[in-house]
């Protein structure tokens, strides 16, 4: 097991560091940077004449080392990430990239865990619910809902929930997590339910699409497994139907569902990415398309790096957590070393 860890780990920082290669290739490849979010500014806010904005904007250039070629700024990039733990500046935000990370990052794991929690229970428990009541109108019922989940844009949906509260519900306070009162003050119960008042419409939609992919997964496994030899033999000995589906049937059916959380969060995180954008809530979504927007290279890399890393850390974690559930896995493992 400590081999099998070792080794995941060590091909995941080569295909990371890969990754950061092609990641930072492609945010450089559009033409333009950040010197022409500062031409654009100088010329429209400041009333500089185009002549004196390009130069202020070839200073600034200069100044940050934007000048120096592609691969210069790449090996600066990544060498202050392994030796100094430094993810570089953001020149939108003026200030650390890592600050922008600290304050934006864990608002976005709190969301996409509390989804993935939500949706790995609700999708599990409609799966069996609609496996040992096959056909019936339950079954189809739960089947409509999950083709639902998984044809339906998330950002469509977004978009639908806005309308539906600003229009109709007259709801002004869409692009916050809290409302002003509550902005600074210290943590009560009115503060976290105010919370939840912001927040749901992220949690709901991203929560729904996760769910319909758990049921219809978990339902065909289930279907599958309850016609194996050993559930028969099981029942057979006289085990009640709910034994034999929860302590035979489940577990077994659970093993595709446990791999697949090794994708499990970066797609929570896009779900959360994608209806936070619509929402403007200030998390890891907004940031990017912002960041990519004016050119700051440094804030876009560095976020697509962590999700680049979330994906790895899950696929371990699924690994692992396979290891655990399915003592066939040991015993290979085992047999192989």
């Amino acid at each position: 097991m400590v081999r099998f860890l070792f080794n995941r780990i060590v091909s995941g920082l080569m295909l990371l560091f890969v990754l950061s290669i092609v990641t930072f290739a492609i945010i450089q490849a559009p033409p333009g940077d950040y010197s022409d979010y500062i031409r654009s500014q100088a010329i429209n806010q400041g009333g500089a004449s185009f002549e004196q904005a390009d130069a202020q904007a070839q200073a600034y250039r200069k100044a940050h080392g934007m000048d120096a070629p592609m691969p210069v700024q790449y090996v600066n990039w990544i060498t202050g990430i392994i030796f100094h733990g430094d993810f570089g500046q953001s020149l939108y935000y003026n200030k650390p990239v890592s600050d922008v990370v600290a304050e934006r990052l864990p608002r976005t794991l709190a969301l996409a865990l509390t989804c993935h929690i939500l949706a790995s229970i609700l999708g599990i428990g409609f799966g069996i619910v609609a496996a040992t009541r096959q056909y019936s109108w339950i079954d189809t019922a739960l089947s409509g809902v999950a083709f639902l989940g998984m044809t339906v844009p998330r950002f469509l949906m977004a978009l639908i929930i806005v309308y539906v509260l600003v229009f109709h519900f007259d709801v002004s306070e869409v692009g916050s997590f809290f409302s002003p009162q509550y902005g600074g003050a210290p943590w009560s119960w009115g503060k976290f339910t105010n919370l939840l008042q912001h927040i749901w419409p992220v949690i709901a939609i991203a929560t729904f699409g996760g769910l319909a992919y758990n049921m219809r997964v978990m339902r065909g496994n289930l279907l599958d497994t309850l016609n194996m030899q050993y559930v028969e033999t099981a029942r057979a000995k006289g085990l009640s139907e709910r034994k034999v589906i929860m302590r035979h049937a489940v577990p077994n059916a659970l093993h595709p569902l446990v791999m697949y959380q090794g994708v499990v969060l970066p797609y929570m995180l896009t779900g959360e990415i994608e209806v936070a954008i619509i929402f403007a809530l200030p998390t890891v979504g907004p940031a990017i398309v912002g960041s990519m927007q004016v050119g700051d290279v440094y804030v876009t890399a560095t976020f697509m790096l962590l999700l680049s890393a979330m994906l790895l850390i899950g696929n371990i974690i699924a690994d692992l957590l396979l290891v655990a559930l399915d003592p066939r896995v040991r015993q290979t493992g085992r047999a192989q070393a």
